[in-house]
Parts: C-alpha cells; sequence; structure tokens
C-alpha cells in the first residue's frame, strides 16, 4: 500500500487541536494499516520523526433513529502519532 493510501485525512476537532501541546496528531487511516506502516507514511509525506504510534478502531454498528428507521455508523481506525520534539505538523500553512 502507497503511504497516500494509508493516510486518508488528518482529523481536526476540539481534542486534537489541544493535543498539539504535546505534539501528537491525529489521523484517519486505512483499517488495514498497521502502526509501522503508518509511521513510515507520515514520515515520508510530512517529513518529520515519529517516536509513537496509538491506533484505536471504530466498529461500525446499527443505529435505530426514532422509533422505526434504522442507520448505519460506519467503521473507521484512527491513529494518534507522537511527533518527536521540535516537530510539528501545520495543516493550515497556506491560509
Amino acid at each position: 500500500m502507497e503511504s497516500t493510501q494509508i493516510i486518508l485525512r488528518p482529523l481536526i476537532s476540539e481534542k486534537t487541536t489541544s493535543m498539539k501541546q504535546n505534539n501528537q496528531v491525529a489521523f484517519l487511516v486505512h483499517p488495514a494499516a498497521n502502526k509501522i506502516e503508518v509511521q513510515r507514511a507520515i514520515e515520508s509525506i510530512f517529513g518529520v520523526q515519529v517516536m509513537a504510534v496509538n491506533m484505536v478502531r471504530y466498529r461500525p454498528r446499527v443505529r435505530t433513529k426514532f422509533s422505526r428507521a434504522v442507520g448505519k455508523i460506519r467503521g473507521y481506525k484512527k491513529a494518534y502519532v507522537t511527533l518527536a520534539s521540535g516537530a510539528s505538523i501545520d495543516f493550515f500553512e497556506g491560509v
């Protein structure tokens, strides 16, 4: 798998913005990717040194809305990446 296929998109929320103080960023990754593949992909795409990668998998589930309608929530996989001290990834450089 190529590094652009492993990293799907960065996750930007209130929680992940506060994690930047600890040199951590979060990404939505391919469900079949492992920690080593994610580490290599981040290092090659952004040119930073990665110290640790933690992965969280959310399974798909069925959710009942109101009384009859049934909806599905898609499963996904997140990667919390800890960068080396002094390294950072800025998602809004050109803005």
